[in-house]
């Protein structure tokens, strides 16, 4: 009896597992199909206000558990030059880690371009929901990414601390 006990305990465990397993990396994301203007965007340096980029090869999943769960990969003609005269830069960009199926984004490699300066990161819209900010981030080559970052406001708050004075007041119903 304790045997068929035992067998069944671990197989409740193996199932739950691989269950978890599932649930967190593939159930929840859905593709994002390219609508050809807000897809990426970037924050210009003039205006304050997020403005298109031209892109090719869109390529993006989202999935509404979680607010840092998108990730886009796409190309552009755009250099580095251009990009950083017109455009606001990022100086905190931490690429999260994306599925491995998802095999465009490779958040160590990015994040190794971004510390070797091979690839350059943007503001592409500021709390896109309280707290998470948008991040463009272009290589030397013209390959791109994009994902979603909690800011220095939204940590502070998702922590249950109060929001400073500098940030904008978090919503009411959610924090």
């Amino acid at each position: 009896m304790g045997k068929i006990l035992a067998t069944a305990i671990v197989a409740c465990a193996l199932i739950a597992g691989a269950a978890m397993y599932y649930l967190q990396v593939y159930a929840f994301y859905d593709e994002v199909a390219a609508d050809g203007r807000t897809d990426v965007q970037i924050t210009s340096l003039i205006t304050g206000v997020p403005e298109p980029v031209l892109y090719d090869g869109f390529h993006a999943i989202d999935a509404s558990s979680s607010p840092i769960r998108y990730r886009a990969c796409f190309t552009t003609s755009m250099s580095h030059p251009m990009l950083t005269e017109t455009f606001v830069l990022y100086d905190k960009a931490e690429p999260l880690v994306a599925p491995n199926w998802f095999d465009c984004f490779d958040a160590k490699a990015l994040g190794a371009a971004l510390e070797e300066g091979r690839a350059l990161a943007f503001l592409g819209t500021e709390n896109i929901e309280y707290g998470i900010d948008r991040i463009v981030a272009i290589d030397e080559d013209g390959r791109g990414w994009v994902w979603h970052q909690i800011n220095r406001c939204g940590a502070i708050v998702f922590d249950g601390q109060r929001a400073p004075d500098d940030c904008p007041p978090p919503p009411a119903s959610t924090y």
